[in-house]
């Protein structure tokens, strides 16, 4: 973010920056959420700075609420240009073997041990990215709903002009969000028990274990997978466990190339080539020891996108 102080003087601009950036964190983990995409967080970042270096705050009294409806009200928009745009998460594959349109959000990745604080931040609440798929089949408004009063305690009095809505319709779009989202089994909170987990789904993979697969899979396990649009036969998703092992076996030789990866909080994998090109990113979801969920981006174009380099060594 290229800010520059656009109002008063040298030390004046300095010091708007300054207030800028001590709530940067925060807006970054409301734009995440709203829109599971890093660049259009970021993007959002950009735009709510422009309207603040071009706005006279002097006599806001709660910089860090203005600030967040400002994010907000362009995460919301940018919603809204996706649902006219019908952009949907991935759906099941039907009899045809075809699948629906849409994409996984963005993972956010580092190595087990290693301490991100920013990330931390985007990541509090457990955000990981089975939520973040449920997220993205909710409506505009009740995602901006639910992320502003259930992730960051915005009062509804103060969501309600944002979104156009009375309080009660407010209240009312947040509880349908949260009644969606609480619909997903709360996965375990122990990392060494996902770790053993995800471990132990790619030792199988690794010898075509079916029967070990299947064991280690819940019986409604979901599999997502991201292959992009260059790529469409292989953006498919896929459920129960039988299919879902019978799929990763056919995975078997990459298991090799696994990094172990935290991706948003969660055990998980990155899958590097011997070439050292990136093959996919594999976030798990563990709930009492099994895997429920398997969310992969398989697709070159945004694998590029992510900087993996701490997994290559």
């Amino acid at each position: 973010m290229n800010e520059t102080g656009g109002t008063g003087g040298t030390d004046e601009g300095a010091a708007r920056t300054a207030l800028f950036e001590e709530h940067r964190p925060h807006l970054r983990a409301v734009a995440y959420r709203m829109l599971g995409s890093v660049s259009e967080a970021d993007d959002a970042l950009q735009d709510a700075w422009l309207r603040y270096d071009r706005t006279d705050t002097a006599t806001v009294a709660n910089l860090g609420g203005w600030l967040t409806t400002v994010v907000s009200r362009v995460c919301l928009n940018l919603l809204r240009d996706r649902a006219a745009r019908r952009e949907e998460p991935l759906q099941p594959v039907g009899p045809d073997g075809a699948s629906g349109p849409g994409r996984l959000p963005d993972p956010l990745l580092r190595r087990e041990g290693v301490v991100d604080p920013e990330q931390e931040v985007m990541l509090a609440d457990s955000v990981g990215l089975a939520l973040m798929v449920v997220m993205e089949s909710l409506s505009p408004a009740e995602r901006v709903a639910f992320v502003l009063h259930d992730l960051f305690a915005v009062p509804f009095e103060e969501i309600a002009p944002l979104i156009e809505k009375t309080s009660a319709a407010t209240r009312q779009l947040a509880s349908r969000a949260r009644r969606k989202v609480q619909a997903q089994p709360a996965p375990d909170r122990d990392l060494g028990r996902q770790r053993l987990a995800v471990d132990a789904f790619f030792a199988a993979s690794r010898t075509g274990d079916l029967e070990a697969l299947v064991a280690v899979l819940d019986p409604d396990v979901v599999l997502r997978s991201d292959g992009g649009a260059g790529l469409a036969r292989h953006t498919v998703v896929l459920t129960g466990a039988a299919t879902v092992a019978g799929q990763a076996v056919l995975w078997g030789r990459l298991s090799p190339f696994a990094r172990p990866a935290l991706v948003n909080g969660a055990a998980g994998a990155v899958v590097i080539g011997a070439n050292g090109r990136a093959l996919s990113i594999m976030a798990f979801t563990v709930v009492d020891g099994a895997i429920t969920a398997i969310d992969v981006i398989a697709d070159p174009e945004r694998l590029a996108a992510f900087d993996l380099s701490a997994f290559r060594d």
